[in-house]
């Protein structure tokens, strides 16, 4: 038996490598295609990426032709009049000998991208001249098209493909274009398409004789899927608008869905600066800008002591504990004393129960109410975890799941926080009262407060924000649709939102009123420091505004956060207003709110922290470029209801009411 084992096991092992030779050398031409790649020229065929429009069927994102010069280094002439040849493409020596040698680092016989992004007319000149350049070659591409001047935080933007990211992924090649940032990143695969590829065979002499194998293994291009996402575009533009000469964020939210109708920031920038030849340059502008920061989307990663607006909640922990009703009353003296003679001040006076409380924003009830919560637990660890675990069952404290692909998760202090904050104890409600207004530890990004705003109007239940309204052909990520409930019992919403109803008319933003709709708001103002000459000093307050509109049937909701705009009915305020009128009736009846908030700008504010940045004034180019940069002026002061369109302008932490 062991003689016959061994020569069986070889006849065996032979037979099955003589199969599969047999199958890899005639059967399958594939390994072929590749042991044959030095004669055959790849060229791929680059698929248009999917359309991205708004709510309503807006088209903001097209696409436009453009070309890439390829290089082969291998193949380049050593005749070659590098003289002519830059002269042709508008480069210096200097630049030609730099991409060539990249070219070489990368591969001396793949292609690689020479230059990139030429328009119709850049590439018409070169286009008649290329058989003179043995090496280079052209590859067809098509660009982003705006429609718009406004969004590009949403956006985002496309650009090439870096060496990491060839070698995570297969699919991409040096010189493809990728999704970077906003929606051209969170959904690259669905609107970037597939591309096709033509496999071209060459003879002896590197000249191109036709299809390697009469195309059997050529793929055509898909093109991407179009994309509709759930901001308004009109509501979006307007925003910006409202924000010019401002830095902070906007955010407006579809309560029942959890669609977001606008996601502003400030400053802004128009996306059509990324585009081109010049895209490099304008974004490095950007990127490089410390004082504005245009490219740092405050709406989504901006953390901020919420003030005010933060005790809603402190309002809502405190009936599902049982601690407080809504008769219950708390005398206020301009404030209230505790923990050793230590005082918070308010501006209001008098007994304050819940309703009054809200529209006050009176800091002694809500002071108090939050250390009775703490205090209902002989522990006061096991207190802070029990209101923590209620304030994140509105999505606060963590990501949030929203479909862009940056953001902060705020904070929301746990016994963990305090432990490490106090690590020999002693620490009791009065130590950390300043959560119950929105200060202390308590951090929230401006979509956090507006999905807080969202879930209250809903009377205890969110969606998670999101972007995405349809793809073209596919359903969306069914987390969206999924109903997530807090833990405060429905009851306790009601009162909450007859008091928020009477901000606007009995209390802090009784002046931001709009006829024939019922809006229910929270004003709110965040301390605002910051270090000047190496001093830690005291600035103009953040002003802060969440509101939601109309009280029974709430279709938007809304959070806006204005560095150093001061007490959150002065500016935050009337932004709230405007945007909420302008997307129930899509326009404005209030104009004097329009045109205060229109002509004001904070950027001598902002000047005694660092200076007004220049990075956002990109120098127009001529007409027939792929680029059109705006130039970014104050504007003058508005007298009228205005109808043009305007420009944009870029934050830090927070206060009292």
């Amino acid at each position: 038996m062991r003689k016959v084992l061994l020569p069986t096991i070889i006849i065996i092992a032979a037979s099955l490598l003589v199969i599969r030779i047999f199958y890899l050398q005639i059967i399958d031409d594939s390994f072929k295609l590749k042991s044959e790649n030095n004669a055959i020229k790849k060229v791929y065929d680059y698929p248009e990426r999917g359309y991205i429009y708004d709510r309503n069927g807006k088209l903001l994102v097209a696409n436009q032709a453009s070309y890439d010069i390829m290089v082969i280094p291998r193949d380049i002439k050593k005749d070659l009049n590098i003289a002519e040849f830059c002269a042709l493409l508008n480069i210096t020596e200097e630049e030609y000998h730099k991409r060539i040698e990249k070219a070489k680092v990368y591969s001396p016989r793949l292609p690689s991208v020479f230059l990139s992004q030429l328009n119709k007319n850049e590439f018409a000149a070169f286009q008649e001249k290329i058989r003179k350049y043995d090496g280079f070659y052209f590859q067809k591409r098509s660009l982003r098209d705006y429609e718009v001047d406004y969004g590009a935080n949403i956006f985002g933007f496309i650009t090439q493909v870096n060496e990491k990211q060839i070698e995570q992924n297969p699919y991409y090649n040096s010189g493809d274009l990728i999704g970077k940032q906003g929606v051209e990143q969170s959904y690259e695969e669905i609107l970037r398409g597939i591309k096709g590829v033509k496999y071209i065979q060459k003879d002896k002499y590197n000249r191109e004789i036709g299809p390697y194998k009469e195309g059997k293994y050529d793929t055509i291009a898909v093109a991407g899927e179009d994309i509709n996402l759930t901001i308004d575009a009109e509501l979006q533009k307007y925003g910006e608008e409202l924000m010019i000469n401002k830095r902070g964020g906007i955010v407006a939210i579809e309560p029942k869905s959890g669609e977001i109708l606008a996601l502003v920031t400030a400053p802004s920038y128009d996306p059509g600066i990324l585009v081109g030849r010049q895209r490099s340059k304008n974004y490095t502008l950007l990127y490089h800008d410390s004082i504005a920061k245009p490219l740092y989307d405050r709406g989504l990663l901006a953390e901020y002591p919420p003030g005010s607006p933060f005790k809603i909640l402190t309002g809502l922990v405190a009936l599902q504990e049982g601690v407080v009703n809504e008769q219950t009353t708390f005398m206020c003296h301009h404030g209230f004393s505790y923990g050793g003679g230590r005082f918070m001040k308010c501006h209001g006076f008098g007994p304050h129960q819940l309703h009054n409380g809200i529209y006050n924003s009176c800091n002694t009830y809500f002071g108090q109410a939050y250390m009775l919560t703490i205090n209902k637990y002989k522990d006061p660890g096991h207190a802070v975890d029990v209101w923590s675990g209620h304030i994140k069952s509105f999505g606060l404290g963590q990501f949030m799941g929203y479909d862009l692909p940056i953001g902060k998760r705020g904070n929301i202090p746990t016994s963990k926080t305090y432990k490490r904050i106090y690590p020999n104890g002693g620490w009791r409600s009065s130590t950390i009262v300043s959560n119950a207004i929105g200060q202390g530890e308590v951090l929230m990004t401006p979509i956090q407060l507006a999905n807080m705003m969202a879930t209250v109007a809903n009377q205890g239940y969110y969606y998670t924000p999101h972007i995405i309204k349809k793809i073209e052909g596919e359903k969306i990520d069914e987390k969206f649709t999924t109903k997530h409930v807090t833990t405060i019992d429905q009851k306790y919403f009601p009162p909450v939102i007859s008091g928020l109803f009477d901000v606007y008319n009995k209390g802090t933003a009784y002046s931001l009123r709009v006829e024939g709709i019922d809006i229910c708001g929270k004003t709110g103002t965040a301390e605002n420091f910051a270090k000047i000459n190496g001093k830690r000093t005291q600035l103009k307050d953040h002003s802060i505004f969440v509101a939601f509109a109309p009280k029974d049937n709430p279709k938007i909701a809304i959070a806006v956060m204005i560095e150093n705009g001061g007490f959150g009915a002065t500016v935050a305020g009337p932004v709230a207003s405007l945007m909420i009128e302008k997307y129930l009736r899509k326009k404005i009846t209030r104009t004097d709110l329009e045109i205060r908030v229109l002509n004001k700008s904070l950027l001598s504010e902002y000047a005694k922290v660092g200076g007004i940045s220049d990075a956002l004034k990109i120098e127009s180019v001529p007409k027939d470029s792929v680029l059109q940069a705006k130039i970014i002026k104050p504007k003058a002061p508005v007298t009228t209801a205005p109808k043009t369109e305007v420009k944009k302008t870029a934050v830090d932490t927070t206060k009292k009411n």
